[in-house]
């Protein structure tokens, strides 16, 4: 049974980082790519970023290209998400995703972790 449990998420102020984290388990991890969708309320599920197996290729939506920064410890079963210059629209619940390549990486999907970007 897949499993993936996102961690990191907060409250934090307008410029501020926040480092995510997603352990996955049931799978061999580093034959999977790894990504990140969030969904903000009232908003369609946007997905933000996306990393290949084995560290591959990696991918951004516009909103937060140049801001976040994806990447995998496969050691470790564990995908990261770098968010530097948050900004009060990237409020949103992050979710973790999993599967075969990035063009469908949301074949698994963990809980979420709530981000807030307040002042």
């Amino acid at each position: 049974q897949v499993q993936l449990v996102e961690s990191g998420g907060g409250l934090v102020q307008p410029g501020g980082s926040l480092r995510l984290a997603c352990v996955g388990s049931g799978m061999v991890f580093n034959l999977n790519a790894m990504g990140w969708f969030r969904q903000a309320p009232g908003k369609e599920r946007e997905k933000i970023s996306c990393i290949q197996r084995r560290a591959g290729n990696t991918e951004y939506a516009d909103s937060v290209k140049g801001r976040f920064a994806i990447w995998r410890d496969n050691a470790k079963n564990t995908v990261y998400l770098q968010m530097n210059s948050l900004k009060p629209e990237d409020t949103a619940r992050y979710y973790c995703v999993l599967g075969g390549d990035c063009q469908r990486v949301d074949d698994y999907w963990g809980q979420g972790t709530q981000v807030t970007v307040n002042a």
